[in-house]
């Protein structure tokens, strides 16, 4: 526990508290001087409770406290003299022994001679009725000793009767709550409720976040009616939500004793505050007993620049397959933030284009207002001379993991402007939308600069005339998921034509449940049986997954298990394979499912025997106690055995709260020509296109076009190299979470989880008329690091422990059709690399002087690699054993 041991004489009473007379709070006798014992420590560990395991330092000292003022009128209004003396540094640990960093040095070498003076110099505090009214001190001492000397201070602040009240200490103003016992009151101070200007920022995914926890303890004991100690313990600890191996603690002590009492200066007559103050010392002026901020110098540290010349060559193109290019990403994110945009600009300009990509990802991922205005001076959107770094400066926009309305409405105006690529128009359009959701997550719907983006987006899907806008504003409404935006969507769905449709449907399947209500479902039921008109299989299938997700009704899972048998061959075999994925897999509607396939009509051996290659699977990759990933792929193939749409997704759950990681869309139409097939209902006129899609981390991205026409399809036929086409590439700053907490000691405190990846997500897709063969692959390549910290600073001494992980990841898919015959031949394949798995912990002490103490630990392990269960048939071609489903890991990471 925190020992905040204050040492008073003092009367209790439990009945005349308001009485003149008594006091509420702790009161000295007059002409006494107090001689305490006082002592705050702090200790780091992994939240194990072994103290020989932990890092800290404690800071003792003697503590000389005398009444020179009580108010005539009433006893509860006084004034007191608090002088700290023989102040000394040392290790918590005493197992340190000679690697001790204070081993043969003494207090003013360790404190510096001008902090030391300050720390003992006197501090007068004015209590009312036991509370602070107000913390005098000298003016321009330095912050971090002052902070010491209030953390003192505020255990002087109680009350002797139970009840919950508000107070202002060095923590800020705080809901604390009193427990009176005959011998002992103990004050809980709920620290979540302290108002402190302080910094600070975390990831609004709880999949991503992190769990942070405070408490604070404050034990007076009693004896013969008197308050002798006074103990206090305060506790931080912060777990990360996936990977619970990443996690800190941060327990503060405070202890005061009284040991003698001897003859004191007489009090200092007078009714007037003001003037007892004056006549002690013209020089006091009355300060905030609230904590104040502060940074320690750092004397000898490089420069932006040179910080750049140590990083860059682990950001080299070659090196981003590996963990250390995000080690050096994070770290130099952390340098950046505290850059002025000058020093940003000059290294961005003095780059070469190999490692600008990199640069710029990690200049936008700091998240500043200096690294934003130096990015947009460098960036010319009118060119289109730099449209990667563009698109890298834009998709680092959209996975901010703290976005302000300062970057919503630079991107706002940029949109207004010119663009030298249309491509990057939509990019910027599509972030809009990433942005608004994430601010509107963090309560921010009603900033102006979110207002207007809405307007923009839903105006601009309203009035578009082009079908290219239409796809954008539909994109940028993907991520945005405006609840407002359902009428317009359900209206393309329904009215649009193929590939508009088709968005605006899968952008209702974003939805949470709560928005798909009964007259949503009205629609999608229309779309699925065809009422009105026409549609795509791909619009109908979609349609059909939004209803079975949300809880589906009776009827509209009878009318679905009704139409299997008159639809097109194929998709009469992808709603099979869905309807049993459902209920293989047991998802919220596979109740209903079992209800409805009680009746003979609708479960019978004529309508779950249709043959085809469609299908649609879903499994874990990890599960564990509290968390899991899961992967599913469905895939649709025309009824000429043509790929109409190949769809891979991973989810990750935490608890409740869950994250879509990724999502590659792999589709194709208007093929058949080719090989002189028929194509299916509704199908007939559609244009020669394949592309993919791809939402990673649950932003959607700008599709990424194979070929689109007919032309451009030979074209890329004759000159086709098989290389995969990347649809996004980069270092994304993942996990984002920094707090900066005033300890009621009056040390201050650091907590921060960063995490990164560079990721590299590709697709190809193959045709070959002459085996009558198609191929689709897709490869998730990824590097992740995570780094957790907690510092203690007192500005002369620092202790820290720094834990953190890496690894190396791989997943790909491939899936392969000979459409020679039907049914067709189709093997799919879904495998995941042997991943490294590598955790370091790094505990350090280190005085303002250069002396430090380091200790290091690594451990490595590694997760065996994965062949991943899929559904299919006719798959004699594969020549691949499936695996089980594996074995859950720790971590939640795949």
């Amino acid at each position: 526990m925190i020992l905040l041991a204050v040492l008073f004489l003092c009367f209790i009473s439990s009945y005349s508290a308001s009485v003149k007379g008594h006091t509420t709070g702790l009161s000295l006798n007059n002409d006494r001087l107090y001689k305490l014992t006082y002592s705050t420590e702090v200790f780091l560990d992994r939240g194990k409770g072994k103290q020989q395991d932990s890092v800290g330092y404690r800071i003792s000292s003697n503590v000389d406290v005398i009444l020179l003022w009580r108010n005539p009128d009433g006893d509860d209004d006084q004034v007191i003299q608090i002088t700290m003396q023989d102040v000394n540094v040392e290790n918590v640990n005493e197992q340190r022994g000679e690697k001790s960093i204070f081993k043969g040095k003494n207090p003013p070498k360790i404190i510096r001679k001008e902090n030391l003076e300050a720390l003992q110099r006197p501090v007068l505090l004015h209590l009312v009725h036991g509370k602070v009214k107000e913390f005098y001190s000298y003016p321009n001492e330095p912050v971090a000793i002052e902070n010491l000397k209030r953390g003192l201070a505020s255990l002087f602040q109680m009350q002797l009767s139970s009840g919950t009240t508000n107070e202002v200490d060095i923590s800020g103003d705080c809901k604390v709550t009193y427990q009176a016992h005959q011998d002992k009151v103990t004050k809980i101070k709920a620290l979540d409720s302290c108002k402190i200007e302080r910094s600070g920022f975390t990831t609004s995914n709880q999949v991503l976040g992190v769990t942070s926890k405070a408490t604070s303890v404050t034990t007076y004991k009693i004896e013969d009616s008197f308050v002798i100690a006074v103990f206090a313990e305060e506790t931080h600890a912060f777990r990360m939500n996936s990977l619970q191996t990443i996690a800190g603690n941060i327990v503060s002590k405070q202890k005061l004793e009284l040991k003698t009492t001897e003859a004191g200066p007489r009090l200092i007559p007078g009714k007037q505050v003001a003037a007892i103050i004056k006549a002690v010392d013209s020089e006091y002026r009355a300060l905030p007993i609230v904590g104040q901020d502060f940074q320690s110098e750092c004397k000898g540290c490089p420069s932006l620049s040179e910080h750049w010349q140590s990083t860059r060559k682990h950001l080299q193109p070659d090196q981003l397959s590996k963990a250390e290019a995000v080690r050096s990403f994070l770290a130099f994110i952390q340098h950046l933030r505290t850059a002025k945009r000058e020093e940003i600009l000059q290294i961005l300009k003095a780059e070469n284009k190999e490692v600008l990509p990199q640069l710029v990802d990690a200049v936008t991922s700091a998240q500043t207002s200096d690294s934003l205005d130096a990015i947009l001076d460098f960036l010319d959107f009118k060119s289109d001379s730099s449209i990667t770094l563009q698109e890298r400066f834009l998709y680092a926009c959209g996975f901010a993991s703290h976005p302000d309305e300062e970057l919503l409405r630079a991107l706002i105006s940029k949109f207004k402007g010119s663009f030298g690529s249309n491509d990057i128009r939509e990019t910027v359009m599509i972030i809009i939308g990433a942005l608004v959701r994430k601010l509107c997550q963090n309560e921010g719907c009603k900033l102006k600069a979110v207002v207007e983006a809405k307007k923009l987006i839903l105006g601009g899907l309203e009035r578009a005339e082009k079908k290219e806008d239409t796809m954008m504003y539909l994109l940028a409404l993907k991520n945005a998921l405006l609840p407002e935006g359902i009428p317009l969507l359900l209206k393309y769905a329904e009215a649009g034509e193929g590939p508009v449709s088709h968005l605006a449907t899968t952008t209702l399947q974003r939805y949470d449940v709560r928005f798909i209500t009964d007259e949503v479902k009205k629609t999608l039921n229309r779309i699925y049986h065809q009422n009105r008109k026409v549609h795509e299989k791909t619009v109908r299938t979609t349609a059909a997954t939004i209803i079975l997700n949300n809880n589906p009704s009776y009827m509209e899972v009878k009318n679905i298990l009704l139409s299997i048998g008159d639809l097109p061959k194929e998709m009469n075999k992808y709603m099979l394979a869905v309807v049993q994925d459902i209920l293989r897999f047991e998802m919220p509607a596979s109740k209903m499912v079992r209800r409805v396939l009680k009746e003979m009509v609708a479960h019978n051996y004529d309508r779950f025997s249709k043959s085809g290659s469609s299908s649609a699977y879903t499994g874990y990759i990890e599960r564990a106690p509290h968390s899991a990933s899961t992967y599913s792929l469905d895939i649709l193939y025309s009824g000429s055995g043509i790929l109409r749409r190949s769809n891979l997704n991973i989810f990750q759950y935490i608890g409740k709260a869950h994250l879509h990681s990724s999502q590659v869309v792999i589709e194709a139409q208007g093929l058949e020509a080719l090989i002189a097939a028929t194509p299916d209902e509704g199908e007939e006129n559609l244009d020669s296109y394949a592309g993919m899609s791809a939402i990673l981390f649950d932003v959607q991205l700008r599709p990424v076009t194979f070929f689109n026409g007919y032309s451009d399809l030979m074209s890329k036929m004759l000159s086709a190299s098989g290389d995969p086409v990347s649809v996004v590439k980069g270092l994304i700053l993942l996990i984002d979470h920094s707090q900066e907490l005033q300890l009621q000691s009056g040390l201050k405190a650091n907590m921060d989880v960063q995490g990164g990846l560079a990721i590299d997500i590709s697709g190809a897709m193959e045709f070959s008329l002459w085996y009558r063969e198609s191929k689709t692959r897709v490869k998730n390549r990824v590097a992740l690091a995570i780094i957790g910290s907690i510092t203690v600073d007192s500005s002369f001494v620092k202790a820290g422990l720094e834990i953190s992980a890496e690894t190396e990841a791989g997943l790909e898919f491939i899936s392969t059709v000979q459409f020679s015959q039907y049914p067709f031949l189709v093997c799919m394949q879904m495998d995941k690399d042997g991943v490294p798995f590598r955790q370091f912990e790094t505990k350090y002490e280190r005085l303002s002087t250069g002396r430090g103490y380091i200790s290091r630990r690594r451990k490595e392990s590694l997760i065996a690699g994965s062949e991943f269960p899929l559904h299919q048939e006719n798959s004699d071609m594969c020549k691949v054993v499936f695996a089980p489903e594996p074995e859950s890991s720790s971590g939640g990471w795949f």
